[in-house]
């Protein structure tokens, strides 16, 4: 799925609860994370429940993958991954996440530690992007 493509789901649904269900169907597709990387290493913190989130980098581009102990968390990493996903460190450094939540009805829409975690997340992966960034210099 593109990111076009996910906009497009969204903007189908008549209200919060049908988007709700949507975000959760997404976590629930999301690709299991190997046990090896639920650590200390990858959690993320400040998310209100358990997120992993492991960085990939190969030939200038990061792949992540995550996963949570909450159903709902798993269908925001699902959009966050889908969002990053195979992008360069440059590209990473250029998305507009706040534009592309208001669109979704993310920002608005959850609790606000879902949010605070959310972007927590986002944080994390501009880290990795400014860490290969540095290391290329």
């Amino acid at each position: 799925m593109t990111l076009n493509e996910l906009l497009e789901n969204f903007a189908f649904f008549e209200d919060w609860e049908e988007k709700y269900q949507y975000v959760i169907d997404l976590g629930r597709r999301l690709e299991p994370l190997d046990a090896r990387y639920k650590t200390d290493e990858w959690l993320v913190k400040g998310c209100q429940s358990q997120v992993w989130l492991v960085p990939h980098y190969q030939e200038n581009h990061f792949h992540f993958c995550g996963d949570s102990d909450a159903i709902l968390v798993k269908g925001i990493i699902a959009i966050v991954l889908l969002i990053y996903n195979d992008k360069t460190p440059q590209e990473i450094k250029t998305v507009d996440i706040t534009e592309i939540f208001a669109k979704i009805g993310l920002e608005e829409n959850l609790t606000p530690s879902r949010r605070n975690g959310m972007m927590s997340m986002v944080e994390k992966i501009r880290q990795y992007a400014d860490g290969a960034m540095e290391k290329k210099e």
